[in-house]
């Protein structure tokens, strides 16, 4: 059965390039903060590459071999906390190279759906490191159809009405997303939220790593293009909560869906 409301935590922290170890521990750390205090979240999200950072030239000894290790720890926690968790992504080892992926758990700890990153970003050198994933990320959270992907995907808008279509109530979006474009960051997340009448969840990081600077902004953006909740520049907890039955009564008063003529586009 699904429930009707959610508070959601974004873990929007500082990620130290190439040092797993002190990442984890500051994953450890927020999830314990943000689980204190009366309002208890739902849904903890964690950023893109959250364990190496983009220490792409040493990403082969630093990736989690079949993510082992970081699935067992972000299970612990949910189960300790009794807390969905979207998983950010990381830096995962398999026999055939190294992906950026997403895992997510369920309150009891139970992995329910993984997603790797589909379109490699060329101006970071994503695509002479990685592999890409050959599939679209889709979960189900409490009884509700919600949705995955990874920072630059959410400028390809198809991938976002497919998982609508499909019916997706919500889209979580880590991510590593850089200034100078802090404008197309913000705009990208309100026009896929408007345009498919869901929530859109960001966690983004901050600190600056290679000498280039991340600017935070995770988001909560309502499928009225409404800015729910948005962090500033520094390392913080990110709290908001979203109303599940919005999604229903905005696409029962613009029916976008229904009006769609697909046959000619």
């Amino acid at each position: 059965m699904s429930q009707s409301a959610w508070n959601i935590a974004l873990l929007q922290m500082d990620v130290k390039i190439g040092e797993p170890e002190r990442n984890v521990e500051t994953v450890r750390r927020m999830a314990r903060e943000a689980m204190e205090g009366s309002e208890r979240p739902d849904v903890l999200v964690i950023p893109e590459m959250w364990n190496t950072g983009y220490a792409l030239d040493r990403i082969h000894e630093l990736a989690d071999p079949e993510g082992r290790t970081l699935r067992e720890l972000l299970s612990g926690l949910a189960k300790t906390y009794g807390v969905h968790i979207v998983g950010g992504s990381i830096a995962e080892k398999r026999t055939g190279g190294v992906y950026n992926t997403i895992y997510a758990f369920d309150r009891e700890g139970r992995e329910v759906a993984d997603y790797s990153k589909i379109h490699l970003f060329r101006l970071m050198d994503e695509e002479k490191y990685l592999q890409s994933g050959d599939k679209p990320g889709t979960l189900e959270l409490d009884g509700v159809p919600a949705a995955m992907m990874i920072c630059y995907d959410i400028r390809f808008p198809e991938l976002a009405r497919k998982l609508a279509l499909g019916g997706a109530r919500v889209l979580f979006l880590p991510a590593e997303w850089p200034h100078p474009r802090l404008h197309h960051w913000r705009t990208l997340q309100m026009a896929r939220a408007i345009e498919n009448q869901m929530y859109v969840v960001s966690c983004n990081r901050v600190g600056v790593s290679g000498g280039t600077a991340f600017f935070g902004h995770s988001m909560i953006v309502d499928p009225w293009g409404e800015i729910v909740a948005e962090g500033g520049e520094q390392e913080c907890i990110v709290r908001g909560r979203i109303d599940l039955g919005l999604v229903e009564d905005v696409r029962g008063r613009i029916p976008v869906f229904e009006d769609r003529r697909p046959s000619l586009y």
